[in-house]
């Protein structure tokens, strides 16, 4: 937030009129003073500069100008969301690719997709089915999607992160 008016601590500083025509260097008091006789206010615009350089202008139109700009650049912004599929070790072939086909579907969307293989009782003592699934749907969606973490056993779900090609 930049320092407005009063809260301009600096002695002498460069001022810019409402249209960006330099004024001069001056004491801050002395530009505060003409900010006033036009009614505007005094924005210190690049604090780290030698002398601080500040701006006669609208505060509230200016902040309002910002606020703008930066829902602009947010709305641009492409929000990357991590999608999951779980899958089982002995999953059969069609529930095997609807869930790839949703995998895909969600690659597409720009997302990643976490793969989690999950493991009841007994089938914990055999993670090499886990495996050879998350090994199968990786070489199945290979043209359209990369590895980005392997597959890893954590707990009783061994997960696998694709991200988008390119």
């Amino acid at each position: 937030m930049p320092r407005i008016n009063e809260e301009i601590r600096a002695r002498e500083i460069r001022v810019l009129s409402a249209d960006n025509e330099q004024i001069g260097i001056m004491s801050s008091r002395d530009a505060l003073v003409l900010a006033e006789e036009q009614q505007l206010d005094l924005v210190e615009i690049s604090p780290n500069a030698k002398p601080p350089v500040c701006r006669i202008m609208n505060f509230g139109k200016y902040r309002y100008e910002q606020q703008k700009r930066e829902k602009e650049a947010k709305k641009k912004q492409k929000v990357i969301t991590l999608k999951e599929v779980k899958l089982r070790p002995h999953i059969e072939d069609h529930d095997f690719y609807v869930k790839m086909k949703n995998a895909s579907k969600f690659l597409g969307e720009g997302n990643k997709v976490k793969v989690t293989i999950m493991f009841r009782g007994r089938e914990l003592s055999h993670p090499e089915l886990g495996l050879n699934v998350l090994t199968r749907f990786s070489d199945e969606l290979k043209e359209q999607a990369v590895v980005e973490k392997a597959a890893k056993l954590e707990g009783r779900n061994m997960t696998m992160i694709l991200a988008k090609k390119g």
